[in-house]
C-alpha cells in the first residue's frame, strides 16, 4: 500500500473527500516529523515507536577500489513494532 492508496482507504472509511483525507495524513505524518526532530521518540501505543538513533563515525571500504574511507557520523529513523501490531503479523 502507498500513500495514495492509504488516502482512498481513510477517504472511504470517514466518508469524506480524498482532499480531506490527503490533508488529515499530512497532518499525522508532520506531527510525527515536528516530535522526532524536538523530542527524538513518537510513540503510537499497539503501533509502535518511531526514533531518532545516531550512527557512529566509522570506517567503510570503496567497493571498486578496496581502498579505506571514512563515513561520516549521521541520524536515522528507527521503528520498533508495538505488541498490537506484532500480534497481527
Amino acid at each position: 500500500m502507498n500513500k495514495s492508496d492509504l488516502i482512498t482507504q481513510i477517504a472511504q472509511e470517514m466518508h469524506t473527500s480524498k482532499l480531506a483525507a490527503t490533508r488529515l495524513l499530512d497532518t499525522v505524518l508532520g506531527n510525527i516529523r515536528r516530535g522526532l526532530q524536538e523530542e527524538g521518540t513518537v510513540t503510537i501505543t499497539g503501533f509502535g515507536t518511531f526514533e531518532v538513533k545516531v550512527r557512529k563515525p566509522r570506517i567503510g571500504r570503496n567497493p571498486h577500489t578496496g581502498e579505506p574511507i571514512e563515513i561520516k557520523a549521521g541520524k536515522r529513523v528507527g521503528f520498533r513494532v508495538g505488541k498490537g501490531l506484532k500480534q497481527l503479523c
